[in-house]
């Protein structure tokens, strides 16, 4: 993370907060050995690291965007739309909803924040249907269970620790938009909301395999491009929870997975005829949206038999050109291979090896809509 700002001036504190979430008025009472402002960006989202070494009372403006804390020390009180809540070290929370002037008192506060934009939600889920249309907003500050707020820190912890720190992650544009996709998608897990989990009727009658058809296409047709769960049901002119119901239905699986499995299917393609010294994994993973290096590096070796370091080595070596080892893994990839359809990856095996440990590869965690406990 960066450090933008630290100052041991009140006044000047208060305008860092305005400037950085929105106007922000501070009472201090008794401690004041400053303020230190760490931010690092991910694609829409933002992580900041905020120590706040003062007591203070404060009234804010309503938030333009959405708060999470993780408070790893001291004390927060806070109160909005008529709810007063209090935290404490190892606590999780979201700070205020978007529409909600609030108030705050700080006590020599050590606090992670993670900043969302508020539209994302109704990327990844649908709310509950009324007579007016509505987007999805979270209607509650603390998580629905102990399991869930784990789950949140653990995600948070996962994308600060890894994906801002693997070399040119986080200036990928598709690796940034699964990965706040990802992070909106365990928001709604974790904290409770107007998301629906359950199809409705009209949902279940427009799962048919003429919606199936129409979201394989467009994902077969925008694969490369940055395309949310919103943009495949809007493709198929349904909702996401008969899109997500169509794929589960007829074809066994989830659209992240069909998703993944295309665009990895497309790095495939592209180690097997690129050149070995440029076009490594990690280079291809990036480039064509296998977000994490492992799982290509895996599906890699599983399907070819050759791993990236042996294609390396033997582009060096005269009796093993690189266009024999390319040669090689196109015919064993062939030969393995019994798959047909846009919809597969090259052999089954491949499919297997594709199971992702990574929690940002894990597609399900928007595509099944696991949102327990979520507001009616």
């Amino acid at each position: 993370m960066n450090v933008i700002a630290e100052t041991t001036d009140l006044e000047t504190a208060e305008d860092i907060l305005s400037a950085t979430y929105a106007p922000i008025r501070i009472h201090p009472r008794g401690l004041r050995r400053g303020l230190r402002l760490e931010r690092a960006a991910l694609g829409p989202m933002q992580f900041h690291h905020v120590s706040l070494g003062m007591d203070f009372d404060a009234e804010g403006d309503p938030l333009e965007a959405l708060v999470f804390g993780e408070l790893t020390s001291g004390q927060v009180c806070q109160e909005s739309a008529g709810s007063d809540r209090h935290y404490g070290p190892g606590e999780v929370f979201l700070t205020a909803r978007c529409s909600d002037p609030y108030s705050a008192t700080v006590h020599d506060a050590d606090v992670r924040l993670t900043v969302i934009d508020p539209a994302m939600p109704s990327q990844v889920a649908d709310p509950a249907p009324g007579r007016a249309q509505v987007p999805v907003r979270f209607t509650g500050y603390e998580p629905v269970s102990a399991q869930a707020r784990e789950q949140w820190k653990s995600t948070c912890a996962y994308l600060r620790e890894h994906l801002l720190a693997a070399p040119g992650a986080a200036a990928t544009p598709l690796v940034a938009a699964s990965a706040t996709r990802l992070l909106v998608a365990t928001a709604l897990a974790t904290f409770p909301n107007n998301a629906l989990t359950d199809p409705t009727t009209q949902d279940r009658h427009d799962s048919s395999p003429a919606t199936l058809h129409r979201a394989t296409t467009f994902i077969d047709e925008h694969a490369h491009q940055d395309i949310a769960l919103a943009d495949i049901a809007a493709a198929a002119h349904v909702t996401i929870r008969a899109v997500q119901l169509a794929f589960r239905r007829h074809l066994n699986t989830t659209p992240s997975r069909y998703l993944r499995r295309v665009r990895l299917d497309h790095a495939h393609s592209q180690l097997v005829s690129g050149d070995p010294e440029r076009d490594t994994v990690t280079a291809v993973a990036f480039s064509d949206k296998a977000v994490n290096p492992s799982p290509a590096r895996r599906a890699s070796r599983s399907s070819s038999g050759v791993t990236q370091s042996r294609l390396a080595s033997s582009s060096s070596v005269g009796s093993r050109s690189s266009s024999w080892v390319r040669s090689s893994m196109a015919s064993r990839i062939s030969s393995r291979s019994s798959c047909t359809g846009r919809a597969t990856l090259t052999c089954q095996r491949l499919s297997r090896k594709c199971r992702l440990s990574s929690p940002l590869m894990h597609g399900t965690a928007y595509a099944r809509s696991p949102f327990p406990n979520a507001g009616s």
